[in-house]
């Protein structure tokens, strides 16, 4: 069945009046809006089949937080390399200062009617997945990117299940400080408004709760994935007394091994955190970490890009996601 014209006005949002008006080339309607409705009229069919739809270019942008963090750095370099030798794409990326759900929603508000597809590493906040549905209400394709936002309208999320992340942490920790006796742990959560880092810590409390119920979390801070403010939380929390171990959800390692150097305990502690980068391969090696739990950005920025490629160009293709794995000191991978 052909598609009609109130499909397409739903789509982007739009009368069917203003549909009309692009389909039969009447004046009235801003050249931004009536392209909008010819892609989606296309996507939809109702010009027919389009046989060199994938010889299009596309753009892709990308919204990631600016700063330090070593993890985000990797994820942009890779992002990068994935588009080198790709002719036909161009990506854009914005590096948000300020890491807050109300930048990150005006940074979204300025891609209206300028881009193909967006792929973006968010806070889980109304004003963002507002943002983000408007996008894609306008025939902008969404991806999310490291950590998911569920109830926003999009082609895909290009991640690794986070609560399971979080499990996994707990079981490591729980095995490496051993079970018998009651024993103190720290809880060091990057940013709270990534469902990403909720769901981890969920995960985290979860496992200790069913399978090491000795292990007790007494010691808990938010550092924002910062890792001069998790310096100073972890100077705070080995000033109050020892701790047998630690998780951190997020970024910020690098100040939590130089208080733990500093305070000389960093061979008594289980440190536990993600991502293997140049910083955290230096601790693994130096025993600073005990483990790193990885999502491999490479993956990620590959999938990422062929995902939102593909939408565009209304081609179906499989999604291989990354997978969670585990790097200690031995088996660190070559780069």
């Amino acid at each position: 069945m052909r598609t009609t014209i109130a499909e397409i006005a739903r789509k982007v949002g739009v009368s069917t009046a203003t549909v009309d008006r692009v389909l039969n080339d009447r004046e009235g309607v801003r050249p931004r809006t009536r392209e909008i409705v010819l892609r989606i009229a296309r996507d939809l069919g109702y010009f027919g089949p389009q046989t060199d739809i994938t010889a299009t270019g596309v753009r892709i942008d990308f919204v990631l937080p600016a700063g330090r963090n070593s993890f985000m750095r990797q994820l942009r370099t890779h992002l990068i390399g994935e588009a080198e030798g790709k002719p036909d794409l161009t990506i854009c990326i914005h590096d948000v200062e300020e890491w807050s759900s109300g930048r990150v929603a005006q940074k979204l508000r300025e891609l209206h009617g300028q881009t193909d597809a967006i792929g973006v590493v968010a806070p889980d906040r109304p004003e963002v997945r507002e943002e983000l549905n408007r996008l894609a209400r306008t025939g902008i394709k969404i991806a999310t990117l490291v950590s998911d936002l569920p109830s926003v309208e999009k082609v895909g999320y290009v991640g690794v299940d986070n609560r399971a992340a979080g499990r996994l942490a707990g079981l490591l920790l729980g095995r490496l400080i051993g079970a018998g006796t009651r024993r103190d742990v720290a809880l060091l959560v990057g940013l709270r408004a990534y469902r990403g880092h909720e769901e981890r810590e969920m995960g985290f409390r979860s496992i200790l709760a069913d399978e090491f119920p000795d292990l007790r979390i007494t010691t808990y801070a938010e550092v924002g994935d910062n890792r001069d403010r998790a310096y100073h939380e972890m100077q705070r929390i080995l000033n109050s007394g020892q701790v047998a171990g630690i998780y951190n959800v997020g970024s910020g390692n690098q100040g939590v091994a130089q208080a733990l150097h500093e305070a000389r305990t960093s061979r008594k502690t289980v440190f536990i955190g993600h991502d293997l980068t140049d910083a955290t391969r230096i601790m693994l090696i130096d025993r600073t970490m005990d483990a790193v739990i990885d999502q491999n950005a490479r993956v990620e920025a590959r999938e990422v890009i062929r995902l939102l490629t593909d939408a565009v160009r209304n081609v179906t293709s499989s999604l291989y996601l990354p997978r969670l794995q585990v790097i200690f000191r031995e088996n660190i991978p070559e780069i």
